[in-house]
């Protein structure tokens, strides 16, 4: 083999190492590349996600006018809070001025039937109280009466009188007035002073035998009870 040949054969070596050995350079520099690049990439999601977690972490991040609106809702609850405070104030003076109202028509209630009593029972005691002076008058009538002899029956004057007597009588019975039925009644404390005692066979034990004053009621209390003679 010549010397020209052997050259050239090295030289073709040696270009030969040199081409595989920045090949290899390159391929490694590529390496370093994507390694960094890959570390620029690892830095920037992390960076990314501590910025979405600060960010859901702090909710004026996240929702700037949310502050604004929980004030706004805070202030909803309390005007809510003091309007129902006012109402219940309100309802509380109706229920407070119904109670007056009530008591006060129970009061007025009261007052006009203690009234009306009053009226009634002081009208009783002046209605007793003349009733007590016409009595006299009445038993002089029948005293009169009964003593007119059996000649001077039927006489104008004497028919004038009874008359008079009957309308007195009516007048009173109309307005409340009767007389207490005696005479052959058992005897009742309540209705009779007895004044006399005799032993009577025609009536019974205990029994009015004879009226020796009438007595009268006004509706149902007594005026004067009737004066009479009870058989034992």
């Amino acid at each position: 083999m010549s010397d020209n040949i052997k050259e050239k054969l090295l030289k073709e070596s040696i270009d030969a190492a040199k081409a595989s050995e920045n090949g290899a350079e390159y391929a490694d520099r590529e390496d370093e590349v994507a390694a960094e690049e890959n570390v620029s990439a690892d830095t920037e999601n992390r960076g990314e996600a501590e910025a979405h977690d600060e960010i859901n972490e702090s909710p004026e991040a996240e929702e700037p006018g949310k502050e604004e609106e929980g004030k706004q809702e805070k202030e909803k609850k309390k005007g809510f809070l003091g309007r129902k405070d006012k109402k219940d104030k309100r309802d509380e003076q109706i229920k407070e001025l119904n109670d007056k109202i009530l008591r006060n028509l129970a009061e007025f209630d009261n007052f006009r039937k203690r009234t009306e009593r009053e009226k009634s029972q002081m009208f009783e005691i002046g209605a007793k109280s003349i009733i007590e002076k016409i009595l006299p008058t009445i038993d002089n009538f029948e005293r009169a009466i009964a003593s007119v002899p059996d000649d001077l029956k039927g006489n104008a004057y004497v028919d004038g009188i009874e008359k008079i007597y009957k309308q007195l009588m009516t007048n009173l019975e109309d307005a409340g007035v009767k007389p207490i039925e005696a005479l052959g009644a058992k005897f009742d404390p309540n209705l009779h002073n007895a004044v006399m005692h005799e032993d009577n066979e025609e009536f019974g034990e205990d029994t009015v035998s004879a009226e020796l004053q009438k007595g009268y009621t006004y509706h149902d209390s007594v005026i004067r009870h009737s004066m009479v003679k009870v058989a034992n």
